[in-house]
C-alpha cells in the first residue's frame, strides 16, 4: 500500500502539475525556431481495404441512459453537444467505414452523476444493454462493462457479474472521479479484482469540475481530455499500480493522452522530492522502470490518426500496443466527409497498409478473445 506521506506529496502538487500540463500544451502550439527543419513527411501509403476494423473507442447511448443524461442537465459532454445514437446508426457508420465490430463503452461521465441504487441500476441496464446487442449481433458488437463508481464494492459486483456473467469483454474506467485519480489506495479493491479476472480495462478521461480548470473558451475533449487521461496514467505509475496488478491490461484513450510526449518527464519522478518520500515497501522506480511501465500500456486512435501522434506512441511503445479507435459518435463532425471511407486517412501517413491492419484489426482482437472467436479471427 502506497503511504499517506507519498499520497499527500502528490496531492499538494496536484495544481502544480495541472499548470506545467497547461503550459507545455501551449509550448507544443508554438510556432518553430528560426532554423529549424520539420521532419520529412513520409509519402502516404494506401489503406487495406474491405470491412476489417476493430474499434476499441466506440461509445453508446442506451434509450434509458441518455435520457438520464439529459434530465441530470448533461446536454454536453466534454463540450460536445449529448449525441443520439442507436444501433441501426452504428451499424451503418460501421459499414461505410470499413468497421467490421466496436466494443462499445459509455464515455464520461460513466454512472457518477447518479448515486446510490440509481447508479448501480444504471450501470446494469448499460451492461445488459451491451450484452444483448452483441447477442443479437454477435459479430459487429463487444462492450466494455460501466462500473458504479466510485462505489467500489458495488462497483467490484457489477464487474465479477459483467465479466463472468453477462461476458463482456473488459471494462471502462474514467480517469477520476469526484476528483481521484486512478492510482489513489482507495480503488485498490477494484484493481485487485480485474487483475484476478486478467480483465483489459479501457481508461477514459472525466470532465474536470468548472472549479478545478482554467476559464478557457475550449472544450474539453479538444485539450484537456489528453490531459486527465496523463494525470491517471501517472498517478497508476508512480503508486505501483501497474507494478501490482500486472495482469491488467490498461487502454489509454486517444493515443495515451500526453504521456508519449512526456515520457522522459515522467520519467524523472524518482529523481524529486517524490523519491524522496518512496514508502519503504515499494520498488523505488528508476526512469527506465517508469519507461519500461509506459511501454507496457496500450493507447488507441481515437482523434489521433496523426504521424505526429502515432510516431509519438511508437517512440515509447512496440506497434502491437496500438489499437483503432473511431471516438463515434462524438467524432462524428471529425470524420472525412466527402466520400472518404477510410475513418482515420492520417494513420497512412506513418503506417502501411500491413501495418495499419495490424494496428486496426490484428491488435485489437488479441486482446479480446471473445470477440475474437465472435468475428471468427
Amino acid at each position: 500500500m502506497v503511504s499517506s506521506r507519498l499520497i499527500s506529496a502528490v496531492s499538494r502538487r496536484r495544481a502544480l502539475g495541472t499548470a506545467v500540463a497547461g503550459t507545455l500544451g501551449v509550448a507544443a502550439a508554438s510556432v518553430a525556431l528560426p532554423g529549424a527543419q520539420a521532419a520529412p513527411v513520409r509519402r502516404q501509403q494506401p489503406a487495406p481495404s474491405g470491412t476489417y476494423r476493430i474499434d476499441l473507442h466506440a461509445h453508446f447511448l442506451p434509450p434509458d441512459y441518455r435520457a438520464a443524461l439529459i434530465e441530470h442537465g448533461h446536454l454536453t459532454i466534454g463540450g460536445y453537444p449529448t449525441p443520439e445514437w442507436s444501433p441501426e446508426q452504428a451499424l451503418a457508420f460501421m459499414d461505410y467505414y470499413g468497421i467490421a465490430a466496436q466494443a462499445l463503452s459509455v464515455s464520461d461521465p460513466g454512472v457518477s452523476f447518479l448515486s446510490g441504487k440509481e447508479a448501480t441500476d444504471m450501470a446494469r441496464y448499460c451492461n445488459t444493454y451491451a450484452a444483448g446487442l452483441f447477442r443479437s449481433n454477435p459479430t459487429r458488437f463487444g462492450a466494455f462493462a460501466v462500473l458504479p463508481m466510485p462505489d467500489i464494492p458495488a462497483s467490484i459486483a457489477e464487474a465479477i457479474y459483467a465479466l463472468d456473467e453477462l461476458r463482456l469483454d473488459g471494462v471502462i474506467l474514467l480517469s477520476a472521479y469526484n476528483g481521484v485519480y486512478l492510482g489513489d489506495p482507495r480503488f485498490e479493491p477494484l484493481m485487485a479484482a480485474l487483475n484476478q479476472r486478467s480483465a483489459y480495462v479501457f481508461v477514459h478521461p472525466a470532465a474536470i469540475p468548472d472549479n478545478a480548470k482554467p476559464k478557457l473558451p475550449l472544450p474539453d475533449f479538444l485539450e484537456e481530455f489528453t490531459f486527465d487521461t496523463t494525470r491517471a496514467a501517472t498517478m497508476m505509475m508512480v503508486t505501483g499500480v501497474t507494478q501490482r496488478y500486472p495482469n491488467i491490461r490498461f487502454q489509454l484513450a486517444h493515443a495515451g493522452g500526453t504521456v508519449p510526449f512526456l515520457s522522459h518527464r515522467i520519467s524523472v519522478a524518482s529523481q524529486t522530492v517524490l523519491g524522496q518520500l518512496w514508502p519503504q515497501d515499494l520498488p523505488k522506480p528508476s526512469v527506465l522502470d517508469i519507461q519500461h511501465q509506459i511501454s507496457t500500456f496500450y493507447v488507441d486512435t481515437a482523434l489521433s490518426g496523426s504521424a505526429a501522434a502515432m510516431a509519438s506512441a511508437t517512440a515509447v511503445m512496440s506497434r502491437d500496443r496500438i489499437v483503432f479507435g473511431s471516438d463515434w459518435p462524438f467524432s462524428a463532425l471529425t470524420l472525412p466527409q466527402s466520400g472518404s471511407h477510410d475513418p482515420a486517412p492520417g494513420l497512412s501517413d506513418i503506417f502501411d497498409a500491413d501495418q495499419r491492419m495490424e494496428v486496426e484489426r490484428h491488435n485489437p482482437l488479441r486482446q479480446l478473445p471473445r470477440l475474437a472467436q465472435a468475428v471468427g479471427a
